[in-house]
């Protein structure tokens, strides 16, 4: 017997989940139920269980997906599973079809090594600070980066210090004592070893990364691995990823040739000598370069975030390791595994068509403005008007404004976030701030609609909206 489902919703939506339904429910039955509200999202818990009388024998009560009440006590009242749904109708059909393709981003197999390239510039509290935020972002291992020609008199202090921290440490030069420096300080790990160098690995527990004399020299690193594998010698093997137009394909193989000579060896992918010198978008970059290491089962990462394009870098990565890792897992390539590896534009950024959006604005009877956006423009809609507009400047001279500067001002960051989203093709809902998935984090989003405007201005700058939920929270 097909599932039973009901499905709460408000005026201006019903219709068009009706119509979505129609398209995505072959598997279940389903019932519509209007709340008696013009905007969905704006149901309570209380409300839910005045007005929801009967549940028409559902076996589950789907929610707006931007329903902020308490579903464990709607389910136990109605004794009925309640749960939400996508924030967008246009998203049901990926909604019901989730459950063969939820993924788990729990695990991975990739170790980050987070590289402070100017180390020996920094004092020991800076770079133990940095270290932090490089491991809340996901960096398994920080590595304490060298200049030429300067001294690292602090190399053991900060060793130490990180260590103290609980930090897995590498120090990477191509100077012998400092090495064995850093290996009796306690690192980890010592970059990068080649074959004059080698002997250091003798000296110490410390795990050696070897690379070849010169990137092009891979019969060099050939001779360091069979040393060390000889000497079962833990260590990692890096064949040196160099920039685009400076040998990127060449060196691409020489990845996959190492792979192919030794099937079970660790190797590094050091990486940020292509997104720092790929001036890109990095999320779309580290993604790409993710999959050739997921590929070929390289599972230690080095990159850097010296430039500002680059800042997000380990946040990235981190990002990529675990849905690549799945998809892996999975036999899968890395499409509709969610939006967090896309910043700039989304998937499907329009749910709603031109037609459909002036079905909502003929049902309107209310002077608060309703913006959304169509792959037609910006458009603009209540009780007594309509517009659709491509440049948020073109609509001014018809709003009734009413001197109402707060109000206003939140019109016109609204415009503002209604354009971006037009321009770059994302999703754009009224009163949310922009996704940018992980070029962005959550709590900086959180600020551009809270601390970076203050929350008395988001108080003020909606009266007439706030004035609306008031009034509909107490029927």
């Amino acid at each position: 017997m097909a599932e039973h489902i009901l499905f709460l919703t408000g005026k201006l939506a019903k219709n068009s989940l009706e119509k979505t339904l129609a398209e995505v429910a072959p598997d279940f039955t389903y019932t519509v139920h209007q709340i008696g509200l013009s905007v969905a999202a704006l149901m309570t818990t209380d409300m839910i269980k005045r007005r929801l009388t009967d549940t028409f024998g559902a076996q589950r009560v789907v929610l707006p997906g931007r329903f902020r009440g308490d579903l464990d006590e709607l389910s136990a009242h109605f004794k009925v599973p309640f749960e939400r749904g996508p924030d967008e109708l246009k998203d049901l059909p990926q909604f019901f079809g989730k459950a063969a393709r939820t993924v788990d981003t729990s695990q991975y197999d990739i170790n980050i090594f987070g590289e402070i390239v100017d180390a020996p510039e920094r004092t020991v509290e800076d770079i133990v600070r940095l270290a932090g935020l490089y491991r809340e972002s996901g960096a398994d291992v920080i590595d304490l980066g060298t200049l030429p020609d300067t001294p690292f008199d602090h190399l053991c202090d900060a060793v130490n210090a990180l260590k103290g921290e609980g930090f897995k440490v590498s120090v990477d030069t191509h100077d012998p004592d400092t090495l064995l420096k850093a290996a009796r300080s306690g690192a980890d790990y010592l970059m990068s070893l080649n074959e004059s160098t080698l002997w250091v690995a003798d000296e110490t527990d410390a795990t050696p990364i070897v690379i070849p004399t010169t990137p092009e020299d891979g019969a060099s690193l050939y001779r360091c691995v069979d040393a060390l594998l000889k000497k079962s010698k833990p260590f990692l093997a890096d064949a040196i990823l160099d920039p685009i137009h400076c040998g990127l394909s060449a060196s691409l193989v020489r990845y996959h040739e190492l792979r192919k000579r030794y099937p079970d060896i660790e190797i590094m992918f050091g990486i940020g000598n292509l997104s720092e010198l790929t001036h890109a978008d990095s999320v779309g970059v580290n993604t790409v370069l993710l999959g050739i290491a997921s590929e070929l089962n390289i599972r230690h990462i080095l990159t850097t975030s010296v430039s500002e394009h680059c800042r997000r870098a380990i946040q990235e990565l981190d990002t990529a390791r675990r849905l690549l890792y799945w998809c892996r897992e999975h036999d899968s390539p890395p499409t509709n595994i969610g939006n967090d590896l896309l910043g700039l534009h989304e998937r499907h950024p329009f749910p709603n068509t031109e037609e459909e959006i002036r079905e909502f604005a003929d049902a309107v009877r209310d002077r608060n403005i309703r913006i959304q956006v169509s792959d037609k423009g910006i458009h603009v809609y209540n009780r007594d008007m309509y517009e659709t507009v491509e440049d948020p400047f073109d609509i001014y001279p018809k709003l009734e404004l009413d001197d109402d500067v707060g109000h206003a001002f939140y019109l016109g960051i609204e415009m503002a976030r209604a354009h971006i989203a037009w321009q770059l093709g994302k999703r754009y809902e009224q009163d949310e701030p922009l996704s940018w998935g992980c070029a962005a984090d959550k709590k900086e989003q959180d600020l551009t609609t809270q601390q970076a405007h203050g929350v008395t201005y988001k108080k003020n700058a909606r009266k007439k909206t706030t004035k609306t939920i008031k009034k509909a929270t107490k029927e």
